[in-house]
């Protein structure tokens, strides 16, 4: 490592001397700094380098700027700056409260720090998301977004002005740009790869299109037994540019985000295949599975089993959770999805590999909750249409959650958003397994900087 004419920090601790004494010799500006006094230059921008060469440093770090309000602000900085763990104890350390460092020293040998070496899959499971997936203790309520890459942002926009909607899915260095760039600058606990829940529908031989001003279009619409049979079973390799981008988005996210594959639930995906896009009432899809419950079974089952493989191969890429959007599933009844969606649901789930958590959301599932759970899933999302405590109560506490502001918050001003956060942290009462997300996706119009606050806000608030 060059060292010369590097402004360097060194966290103080028990071999910060020798640390700094090393810095001088090899050209660089080396300071011993106390912690409180490192926030402040780091946040400052005063360095080029911040050496940490013990597992209590980060924490008193951080424990310093949340006094004053900028733990989450120095957690950010530290993504940008370069982070040298001298020692395995303080590499630990630093991953276990969310930073990730660039190099990785021998205590006495700094001149000689190489690039840390990424953490394997599992590496991922001390992350405050994975923990709190899996009901552990976390150091603050993680937080991630749905929709977080979206038309709200500038640079998303950017990009759609020059590519369509599928052109975008399909190339996994533009999914990485938007991934990774919503995820770091809203520095939230967990990336979502950008794609769309669709996207399956074309491996089933249909044609799918995104017209101005109507959204999704799929043509034909299935809406009889001999049009199920004429669907194709689904090849995950016509979706391998999915796969791709979780590859690619991967290697360029950094290690402290996990990275959340997703896709469409089977009822959401069957019903957008019947109606050829959205609905208000869901006529068609209602009257097939009245009309003809084994057709319906075996549409639900073809896509079960493509959806499988699809799910699959995003783990094989990379993913290190994934999360299954039932957007629609709200306008059943209990009676109805237990009858027609929860067996189909539960089969997919089932067949998801053990140890990746997967987090089962929909919307307008207030009376539903008990059955999602029963269907499966690590984690089970509320929409912003019940209470958070109702919520947990209806799953049980010993299942993780997620949720679950209302998305119009983030457009009120920052008293009511303050209030809202804290109104649902004191739902989940500090109990293990709360991941802090919307009810639903992030609107266009949304301001970015409400968007910032919210994250910021619910670190703060759950952490102090």
């Amino acid at each position: 490592m060059d060292l010369k004419n590097q402004h360097v920090i060194v966290v103080d601790g028990a071999a910060a001397a020798s640390l700094a004494r090393a810095v001088s010799a090899a050209g660089g500006e080396a300071a011993v700094t106390p912690t409180g006094e490192a926030v402040k230059l780091v946040l400052g921008g005063e360095a080029d380098l911040v050496v940490f060469s013990g597992c209590g440093q980060i924490p008193a770090m951080l424990d310093a700027a949340a006094m004053d309000g900028w733990r989450t602000q120095l957690r950010r900085r530290l993504a940008e700056v370069t982070v040298v763990a001298a020692g395995a104890d303080a590499g630990g350390s630093l991953r276990e409260f969310g930073v990730c460092p660039a190099l990785q020293a021998a205590e006495d040998d700094l001149a000689g720090a190489v690039v840390a070496v990424a953490p394997a899959a599992s590496g991922f499971d001390e992350t405050p998301f994975m923990r709190a997936c899996r009901g552990k203790d976390v150091p603050w309520t993680p937080v991630w977004l749905m929709r977080q890459a979206g038309r709200y942002m500038e640079e998303y926009r950017r990009i759609r002005a020059q590519v369509s909607m599928l052109e975008l899915c399909r190339s996994p260095g533009l999914v990485s740009e938007v991934t990774v760039h919503a995820a770091e600058t809203l520095n939230v606990d967990a990336a979502i790869i950008f794609a769309d829940l669709l996207l399956i529908v074309e491996p089933l031989g249909l044609k799918l299109e995104y017209l101005k001003g109507e959204g999704p279009v799929i043509t034909p619409p299935v809406r009889d037994g001999a049009a199920v049979d004429r669907l194709r079973e689904i090849d995950s390799a016509e979706l391998s540019y999915v796969h791709d981008a979780i590859r690619q988005t991967r290697a360029d996210l950094v290690h402290r985000i996990p990275l959340i594959g997703f896709a469409g639930a089977p009822f959401t995906v069957a019903s957008y295949v019947v109606e050829g896009g959205a609905s208000r009432n869901f006529l068609h899809t209602k009257a097939l599975m009245y009309s003809d419950e084994g057709a319906w079974n075996a549409l639900m089952e073809k896509i079960v089993r493509g959806t499988i493989t699809y799910l699959e191969g995003q783990v094989d890429a990379g993913a290190q959770a994934l999360q299954l959007f039932d957007s629609w599933v709200g306008c059943l009844s209990p009676a109805d999805y237990q009858r027609y969606v929860q067996g189909h649901t539960a089969r997919l789930l089932a067949a998801l590999p053990p140890d990746v958590p997967v987090i089962h959301f929909g919307t307008g599932t207030g009376d539903l909750l008990p059955h999602m759970r029963e269907a499966g899933g690590t984690v089970i999302g509320a929409d912003w249409r019940i209470d958070l405590d109702v919520a947990w109560e209806r799953v049980g506490h010993h299942v993780p959650i997620m949720g679950n502001l209302d998305p119009l918050t983030l457009f009120a001003p920052q008293a009511i958003l303050q209030r809202e956060v804290a109104r649902i942290l004191a739902q989940a009462g500090g109990r293990p397994g709360h991941i802090f997300n919307l009810g639903h996706g992030i609107l266009p119009g949304t301001p970015v900087d409400n968007v910032r606050r919210l994250v910021d806000l619910v670190h703060e608030l759950s952490s102090s």
